[in-house]
């Protein structure tokens, strides 16, 4: 088990290094089926923080604080409502259409050259706004954040280094509210321990990486992995 953990780790580790994010998208389905949900998720945020900071340190120079503070502002907004609205609303309706929305937009961005550019400062708040509700409802901060950044045209290290700006500070929260609730129990440390060399490969093997992918290319990865987000959110 041992063995799986940190091989789950440095491939989910890798993913985020070179496109910024999906993290989250490798690692809890698969870490979930072997630890359990309630080990997964504290785990998933006690390795992103780590990781997101060290991306943002990596990329420091490109990154723009205007959105990545707009978004979280929203944000900070939107997790509180996320989770009193929780019982509102029903679950499976709302992920299948997020789901059907994000797949329907990275098809349609594979197929047109060049999508419109959101010029407008408001629409941070949107997304961000959008991204807290998930994250607080279903620990779903993702995928608003990521749509956005691709209407920016954000040159791949700017993309990068502003979700890792918007990342921290919500990951933050959500280890936050894991520890007001007592989560973190030996088996979640247990687990981190076991994910170390995992998380410290894939970044090292991350950082070479992206070296060697261009701008296009880059492109076309951040909208198949969106469609992977999708398709895992309306499954």
């Amino acid at each position: 088990m041992d063995i799986a953990i940190a091989v789950i780790v440095f491939f989910a580790v890798l993913t985020q290094s070179v496109t910024g994010f999906g993290l989250a998208l490798v690692a809890m389905g698969l870490l979930s089926r072997t630890l359990g949900v309630q080990t997964t998720a504290p785990l998933i945020a006690l390795i992103a923080v780590p990781l997101e900071l060290a991306l943002l340190v990596r990329h420091r120079q490109a990154v723009r604080w205007r959105p990545v503070w707009r978004l979280s502002l929203a944000a900070l907004v939107g997790i509180p409502i996320g989770i009193l609205g929780l019982k509102y609303v029903n679950e499976r309706i709302v992920l299948t259409i997020l789901g059907l929305v994000i797949v329907a937009y990275a098809v349609y961005a594979l197929r047109v050259p060049r999508l419109p550019e959101l010029r407008w400062p408001g629409w941070a708040f949107g997304f961000g706004f959008l991204s807290g509700l998930l994250g607080g409802a279903y620990n779903t901060a993702g995928p608003p954040a990521v749509v956005y950044g691709n209407t920016q045209r954000w040159e791949p290290a700017e993309f990068k280094s502003n979700l890792q700006g918007f990342f921290l500070i919500h990951d933050a929260m959500v280890i936050t509210g894991h520890a007001w609730s007592q989560h973190y129990t030996p088996a979640v440390w247990a687990a981190w321990r076991t994910a170390l060399p995992g998380l410290g490969l894939g970044l090292v093997v991350g950082l070479l990486v992206e070296k060697y992918i261009n701008p296009a290319a880059f492109r076309r990865i951040v909208l198949w992995l969106l469609i992977a987000m999708g398709l895992r959110l309306f499954l």
